[in-house]
């Protein structure tokens, strides 16, 4: 099984809040790989609203992003590919 680690950075003004959370979240449950978040300590669900929002990450927030699975490249890589959109979100 297929492990994949990698950084994302938060770059959108207002930090990873509800609406970039929700669209990190429909992005990796479109996954079949287990993704894991990890900021400052703290290791949460990748497919998980409540866990993503408990990281708190403000903006320049260097996240640990790993995926285990049969798809966890393309699952790391779409997630690398929507923080560095800003998580589709234009204030």
């Amino acid at each position: 099984m297929a492990k994949v680690k990698s950084i994302l950075v938060i770059i959108n003004e207002k930090g990873l809040h509800t609406r970039p959370s929700t669209e990190l979240v429909k992005c990796a449950s479109t996954f079949k790989s287990q993704v894991t978040l990890s900021y400052q300590n703290c290791c949460v669900n990748g497919k998980s609203l409540l866990g993503i929002l408990m990281l708190a990450a403000s903006r320049g927030a260097k996240i640990t992003v790993e995926a285990i699975g049969v798809d966890a490249q393309e699952a790391v890589n779409a997630l690398l590919a929507l923080a560095k959109n800003k998580f589709n979100i234009n204030y």
